[in-house]
């Protein structure tokens, strides 16, 4: 069983989020999936080829108020290779990111580590990460 069924973000622009985690999340080797109306706000969703769970949502909020990222609230994507980091980064930064720390090592947190961090279009901030320390153990 997966730990996590879904983590949801919010967003202002549906359109502008969703072309933004294409971007950033396609280099990760993960796909939008579609989203059944079922009465609630307008949403995207990506998820890994083949598994139904976790899914990584981006809504516009089911209350109608403005959405808003939250102080030390992150998501964290897992990358595959370095190389995947960097181009899941510059993708993001492309699509209107704003940059929380360029790709690079982060061995204070495991040997092998390497990440990037970025904020959406909305603030919400995401990490894309590729564990050398446990991948290449």
């Amino acid at each position: 069983m997966a730990m996590f069924s879904h983590v949801t973000v919010g967003c202002h622009d549906l359109e502008q989020a969703a072309a933004f985690y294409d971007a950033v999340l396609m280099p990760l080797g993960l796909q939008r999936r579609v989203v059944i109306p079922d009465g609630g706000p307008q949403a995207a969703c990506w998820v890994e080829p083949g598994h139904p769970l976790p899914r990584f949502y981006v809504y516009v909020p089911f209350d109608g108020r403005a959405a808003q990222a939250g102080n030390g609230v992150m998501v964290a994507f897992a990358a595959l290779s370095a190389k995947a980091v960097d181009t899941a980064y510059a993708a993001g930064m492309a699509k209107g990111g704003a940059d929380e720390g360029a790709p690079g090592p982060r061995p204070h947190y495991g040997v092998g580590y390497y990440g990037a961090y970025l904020r959406d279009p909305d603030g919400n901030k995401i990490h894309i990460v590729y564990r050398g320390d446990i991948y290449d153990s």
